[in-house]
């Protein structure tokens, strides 16, 4: 059994590994493809940039779903989210504080909240259904619409300039060359590392919603950490929110939407007591800091504080929830 535990745990950590590097060189390939067929820095950023630092979540959660274990896939859109704002704006802000000047983030909010709100009224009955997934993830579709259409009007948003800065300027063939072996390494990254966690959990006896939320969240959102933290460091303050909204909307819709496509299911009713209170409440957090009621948003030190303390006690409520279960059983 050692030697399995030794096994996963090895699996676990090459495919987040893999995964934040085959992520990575997904959006590097995905983003210099679009800006060569003359696609606006704005609209990359807003839809390519923002799937491709979700896309260790998407794959993991449908393959997740796929090998039957759809509520590793639920715990890793909820948790990912939890950890977004408040482990990686956390980070960041306690790095460098955050300010926040783009008018389109401020367009986002609300529709991040409206599709939190939509989910939430979708699973109230305790069920992921196939409709229940359909229905995030025809969602999905238009808000990439709704974000096309934003990145063609606005113009001389703070947010396309620190876009147009990231984005790698190289050769088409190139392009698709880093796009398809990303995608190739996301794939393959997310097969070990779903095997590794099943296992895991299975030899601690925890949920595998409990390893999703935890263990699957943190190591899928290390895109979002590196991304955010190097942003803040150049000063690309609105790309470090941005990707943090943006990557919570797809996780909503996508994410969450795969399983209950793939693998329509009971949910764990912690789900609707524990988890989803919490991703809306550090949504408002984050509303509340970040929007700049009277000019521009910030998130100083702080707040950045104040919100990787909350991860803390959100982790300490997980471990005691999975304590009382184990010895429940």
């Amino acid at each position: 059994m050692n030697n399995d535990i030794f096994l996963s745990v090895v699996a676990v950590l090459s495919g987040f590994v893999l995964l934040v590097w085959g992520a990575e060189r997904f959006v590097y390939g995905a983003a210099a493809l679009a800006r060569n067929l003359g696609i606006s820095p704005l609209i990359i950023g807003l839809t390519i940039v923002g799937i491709g630092t979700s896309a260790p979540e998407i794959l993991v959660s449908a393959v997740a779903a796929w090998q039957g274990d759809p509520a590793m896939g639920v715990g890793n859109a909820l948790g990912s989210n939890i950890a977004n704002i408040a482990l990686v704006l956390g980070i960041t802000a306690l790095i460098s504080p955050l300010k926040v000047n783009s008018k389109t983030l401020r367009r986002e909010y609300p529709v991040m909240f409206l599709t939190m709100i939509v989910a939430l009224l979708l699973v109230l009955d305790g069920q992921l259904t196939r409709l229940d997934g359909l229905i995030l993830l025809i969602g999905l579709v238009v808000v990439l619409k709704w974000m096309i259409t934003i990145g063609m009007k606005e113009k001389k948003d703070p947010l396309e300039l620190e876009y147009d800065h990231e984005i790698p300027h190289i050769a088409t063939d190139k392009a698709l060359f880093w796009l398809i072996a990303g995608l190739i390494l996301l794939l393959f990254s997310s097969r070990i590392l779903v095997w590794g966690a099943v296992n895991i959990a299975h030899a601690l006896g925890v949920s595998d919603l409990i390893i999703g939320l935890t263990v699957v969240a943190i190591g899928t959102s290390m895109p979002e950490l590196a991304a955010s933290i190097m942003s803040a460091l150049k000063n690309e303050h609105d790309i470090a929110i941005g990707n943090v909204i943006g990557s919570n909307m797809f996780n909503i819709l996508a994410v969450l939407g795969l399983p209950g496509l793939i693998a329509p299911h009971t949910l764990d009713p912690a789900v609707l007591t524990r988890d989803f209170p919490w991703m809306i409440g550090l949504s408002i957090a984050l509303f509340v800091f970040a929007y700049g009621f009277r000019g521009e948003g910030r998130i100083n030190r702080w707040e950045g504080l104040l919100l990787l303390c909350s991860y803390f006690v959100y982790l300490g409520i997980l471990y005691f929830d999975a304590s009382k279960g184990m010895h429940g059983s």
